[in-house]
């Protein structure tokens, strides 16, 4: 399943991937992983870009993994 929703005052696209064990999520940030920090907040996450907040997000349980790749941050967690 793939549950679609838009985060931040530019509207940058997020995904959600459900699988039967763990889920995913993917932004589509077009920032090096260099300049970004996520803080996990209860069942939040806090992106920061240049230590300022670029865009939030709920999480559906608990991290596992936060990684970048291309400008595209994904969060890993499981059910």
């Amino acid at each position: 399943m793939v549950r679609q929703q838009y985060a931040g005052e530019d509207e940058r696209f997020v995904r959600r991937y459900d699988y039967d064990d763990e889920w995913v999520i993917a932004a589509d940030l077009g920032v090096d992983g260099d300049r970004l920090d996520v803080d996990v907040v209860g069942e939040t996450a806090i992106v920061l870009v240049d230590e300022e907040t670029a865009m939030e997000f709920d999480l559906p349980g608990t991290v596992e993994s936060v990684d970048t790749n291309n400008g595209v941050l994904v969060v890993r967690g499981s059910q």
